[in-house]
């Protein structure tokens, strides 16, 4: 037992080393690892056998988990390895045997700015009420993300943080704020329940892993309207899919109301991708942004108008700080941090891409010249050391 537990620890210090992303055990099979997107087998460690996983879920897995694992054969925990670090791991059976899969998380929460996020981000971090979403797919970077954003409120903000998560990945230690993070399935038996007793709990900010049920949306839509902050994360792809997401997990006799519900307390929806970082050892996030504008209530409204969402992001980077994903993916381009192979395997509209690229204006676009120009972080053109006056950009984005 003591050597397939020194084995799993050689495989997981491995990983972290060569700054793999995921970690894949399954019996008959040599460990895989996810590095930079890609899977890479390797043969170094040999087959798996079956009582090396049976070892390692019996090192990984308390008493609780076990028993979870036994009645519903798969489990979520977090697993910490002195020395190496910490780590989201789902176990599952498949084909009559057990699988794992690890996710590396790092010990430290990234900047905003080290991320090479929005800088809008902060601004939309320090609302006082409302609700953001963070989407994309499943490894897209949403949790790094949201980690980001709660940090960026404890290092700015004297508030009450309340955090709902499954399992617990990124430690937020107390900095002006006070920090609660709790765990689904350890400190809670729900993301509906802990929420629901969050509210009582006379929290500022509430953070929810992902709004996975109804219920769980309903009472974040709530807690929203209520004057709290509420960040969640949803596995949608653009902005356009979220409003519909939201809407549509509710009954037809229920979806009036809620586009009335949701065009009053988003603040924003925030979708990623990860695309290649040039030199190959890392990725990058393309990010759109939608901030709730006039006419973006107006569009949530009357869901018929969706199709309207992607060209008032594009127009709105000026004066409100949007991007769509072709602006995020042309700005990194422009800056050396990804290839062209890669940015127009990517692009919502590659072949548009390539014209903007050659420096050709297309009819009928959106507000591309703070990207042309490098504008500044709001998509403002500036001159050289010259100022920009805050209070007009706070004047620009505010929580209706």
């Amino acid at each position: 037992m003591a050597a397939e537990a020194a084995k799993l620890k050689e495989i997981l210090a491995l990983a972290a080393k060569i700054q793999a992303s995921d970690i894949h055990l399954k019996t008959f099979s040599a460990p895989v690892f996810r590095i930079n997107g890609q899977l890479v087998k390797v043969e170094e460690f040999g087959p798996l056998k079956p009582e090396h996983i049976d070892t390692i879920v019996e090192e990984a897995l308390n008493d609780d988990q076990r028993a979870q694992f036994k009645e519903s054969n798969e489990v979520d925990l977090a697993y910490s390895l002195a020395g190496v670090g910490r780590f989201r791991v789902n176990v599952f059976r498949q084909r009559g045997s057990i699988g794992l899969v690890f996710r590396i998380i790092p010990f430290s929460v990234k900047p905003l700015d080290e991320l090479l996020l929005p800088n809008i981000l902060k601004k939309v971090a320090l609302q006082r009420r409302g609700l953001v979403l963070v989407t994309g797919t499943t490894g897209s970077g949403k949790s790094t993300t949201l980690a980001a954003m709660i940090e960026h409120i404890n290092a700015n903000r004297t508030c009450h943080i309340v955090t709902i998560e499954d399992p617990i990945e990124f430690l937020i230690r107390d900095k002006k704020s006070i920090v609660n993070q709790r765990e689904v399935g350890l400190d809670t038996r729900s993301f509906s329940r802990a929420l629901r007793s969050a509210l009582r709990q006379d929290p500022d900010v509430i953070m929810v892993g992902e709004m996975r049920d109804l219920e769980t949306i309903e009472i974040a839509l709530t807690a929203a309207e209520t004057g709290h902050l509420v960040l969640s994360t949803l596995h949608t792809l653009d902005a356009a899919e979220t409003v519909n997401r939201v809407v549509g997990a509710f009954p037809t006799h229920q979806q009036s109301q809620i586009r009335q519900q949701l065009a009053a307390v988003l603040t924003a929806a925030v979708s990623q991708r990860l695309l290649k970082n040039k030199d190959g050892r890392g990725r990058v996030p393309a990010v759109e942004v939608l901030l709730n504008t006039a006419i973006v209530k107006e569009i949530v409204l009357d869901l018929s108008r969706l199709k309207e969402l992607p060209s008032i992001i594009e127009r709105g980077h000026t004066n409100y700080g949007m991007q769509s994903f072709d602006q995020s993916i042309y700005q990194l381009f422009r800056d050396g941090h990804i290839t062209q192979k890669e940015a127009l395997d990517n692009a919502t509209s590659p072949d548009d891409l390539v014209l903007r690229m050659k420096g050709v204006a297309i009819s009928g676009d959106g507000d591309w010249s703070a990207f042309d120009d490098k504008g500044n972080q709001f998509g403002q053109k500036v001159e050289k050391n010259a100022s920009v006056d805050s209070k007009t950009i706070d004047d620009e984005f505010e929580l209706g």
